[in-house]
This record gives C-alpha cells, structure tokens and sequence, in this order.
C-alpha cells in the first residue's frame, strides 16, 4: 500500500479538523471517499473538500475496494455497530472517542480487532488525539520519568509518589438540542468532555483507578442525561484523584490537569486542543518553572500515528483494549451517580 486511502463514514463537522486538513498535511493519506446519511448532504461536504468519491450508504462505502481505512465520526451510540461492521469488511478504522456506548460494547469491538489484527494486521484505533500531542508525552515523562521501550532505565520523574491527580474538562454548549445531550444516542457530558478526562486521568495517574463515587448535575427534561459530572477517585497505590467535566454548568470552561506528588505539583493547561494554547507548569523543592510545549495540531500527530500503525503493523496507544478500561470507568462514573448506562 502506498496511499492509504481513507472513507469517512457521515459528513460530521469534525471531519475537516481531524481529518480532512490534516490528511492534505500527511504524505502517504488520501481522503478518497464519503457516505452520510443524506446523499446531498455528503455530495456537499465532497465538493467543498475536494473527496473524489461519494456514496450513497456507509454499507457501499464498507464495500468499495478502494478505501482501505474509515474515519467513523458518527453519535456515539453507532460507533461500536459501524467499528464492527468495518472490521468485517476488513478496513482500517480510527473511530471518534469514545469507542462505544459502554463496556460491553467496547469489548466485543476489542475481541473483534485483535482477532483481526492477528489474521490480518487490521488497526483499530480511538481517536484520542490529545494523546499523540507532544505535550502529553512531555508531560507523562514530568511526572513518571522516562522508560524507553528497551527497558533500559530511564530518568525519574519530577514529582515523585503521585498522591492527587485532578482533571478538569468542562466546556460551554448551551444548545440542548444538540445530539451529545441526547440518551438515545448515548451523550451526555461525562461521554463527551469527559471521556478525556477519565483518560487522562489514567494517563498521569500512571495506573486504572476505581470510582469512589460520583455527582451528576442532568437536564431539566431528560434526567437520564448529564450535562455536568465530578468523581472521586482511587487508585491502587493510594493516591486520589477528582475528575469533574460539563458541557453546561457554572464552570464554563475550565480544561486543564493538576498532578500532586510528595515531591511537588505538575499543571498542565489546555491538554485537549494544546495546539490553541498549552502551559506546562512544574513547581519542585521550592522551585517553579513553567514551559509552553510547541507543535503541529494534535490531528496531525493522530492522522500519523495511525497511518503508521498500520504501515508497521503496530498496537496504537490507543487502542481497541485500551477503550475497554475507559469506557468500564465511564459506565462506573454512571452507576456511581445512580444514572443508567448509555445503551
């Protein structure tokens, strides 16, 4: 393969960002193909985005021979079932976060593509494209220090035992139409904003935690819905940490990560979009340094780690497995708050 021609499966508007722009940035990545529900709509999108190819349903654009690889930026509540269906037909997939609409789901998509990762060197990957930004890795090395992957020991980190990490994903959508505060197609805000949260909470926690408990702000007309969350939580060494997300509530924005060790507190400002504006700040034996990490847009590092997971044959960071951690915290945050699980 030396195109690695891609079909977008729904004419989203996150589409262009994540994909469309940084694909015309990427040597090797063609965005060949589009399908949406509404065939003029996705006619639109092809012609404003220069896609050659337009087609009529996502089943035609799963069969066309000529995509090799789908972007699935549908509602959450269709990401595991459209996943799954690309996997069969044997194309690549980078799915929206998050991967499914619960753990459940989450695992029958991660059974499915390791059994087709081993027959057929598939990648499946969730498009958690913070994580491929420069900032986070430098900030995971701040606090965990370096481990390279020979094994071979790496520098410590900076703040020593971790004891509180808190992770703050809160942005303003006042429009409650909008389909993230819509049960039937699994929204809400801890799925939306704090998908992220719970992620990097992992992420910098340095290991899984446990949901302690957890408090959920809903809407006034549908109270299965959270349109703001903060949990407490556990994790197995014995730090605690805080996640708290909205997409409406007093806190209108408010992104950003606190990491408390025995030896001093990492802040990281903006971790999500750190391509708009990020700051690292490290305050340690007295001392205070604060750092701006540099950098592409987080959708091209994303688009590249893809692409290159499948040239090499490699796990992504953020794989099929690892949603399944992710999206059982999710479920647990919803039970913790006496919320039913997204379906």
């Amino acid at each position: 393969m030396t195109t690695l021609r891609i079909g977008v499966l729904g004419a989203a508007g996150i589409a262009p960002a994540a994909l469309v722009k940084p694909a015309g940035e990427t040597a090797g990545v063609d965005v060949a193909a589009i399908a949406a529900r509404s065939r003029p709509r996705a006619e639109e999108f092809a012609a404003e985005h220069g896609i050659r190819t337009v087609h009529g349903s996502y089943e035609a654009l799963l069969d066309d021979p000529d995509v090799d690889a789908v972007y699935i930026p549908l509602p959450n509540a269709l990401h595991a079932e459209w996943t799954l269906k690309a996997i069969e037909r044997g194309k690549h997939v980078l799915c929206e976060k998050p991967m499914a609409s619960n753990r459940t789901e989450a695992e029958a998509v991660a059974t499915a593509a390791e059994a087709a990762r081993l027959r057929s060197g598939l990648v499946v990957m969730e498009a958690f494209h913070y994580r491929y930004h420069p900032l986070a890795e430098r900030a995971r090395i701040l606090v965990h220090g370096d481990q390279p992957a020979s094994g071979a020991p790496g520098a410590a980190g900076r703040l020593g035992a971790i004891e509180r990490v808190e992770v703050s994903a809160c942005i303003p959508l006042p429009r409650f139409s909008d389909i993230r505060y819509q049960y039937t197609l699994a929204g809400g805000a801890t799925m939306d904003a704090g998908c992220y949260a719970v992620h990097a909470a992992r992420l910098f926690g340095g290991e899984d935690p446990k949901i302690v408990s957890a408090t959920a702000r809903t809407l006034r007309a549908d109270p299965r819905v959270d349109r703001a969350m903060t949990a407490e939580l556990a994790y197995p060494g014995g730090a605690t940490g805080r996640v708290r997300v909205s997409l409406w509530s007093r806190n209108l924005l408010s992104v950003g990560v606190r990491v408390t060790g025995e030896r001093g507190e990492l802040k990281i400002t903006n971790f999500i979009l750190p391509q708009l504006y990020n700051r690292l700040t490290v305050r340690t034996d007295g001392r205070r340094r604060s750092e701006r990490v540099k950098g592409e847009p987080s959708y091209n590092y994303q688009l590249r780690a893809f692409a290159a997971a499948i040239a090499e044959g490699a796990v992504p960071m953020t794989s099929a497995r690892d949603a399944v951690i992710t999206m059982g915290l999710l479920d647990d945050i919803y039970c913790a708050a006496g919320l039913p699980l997204r379906a």
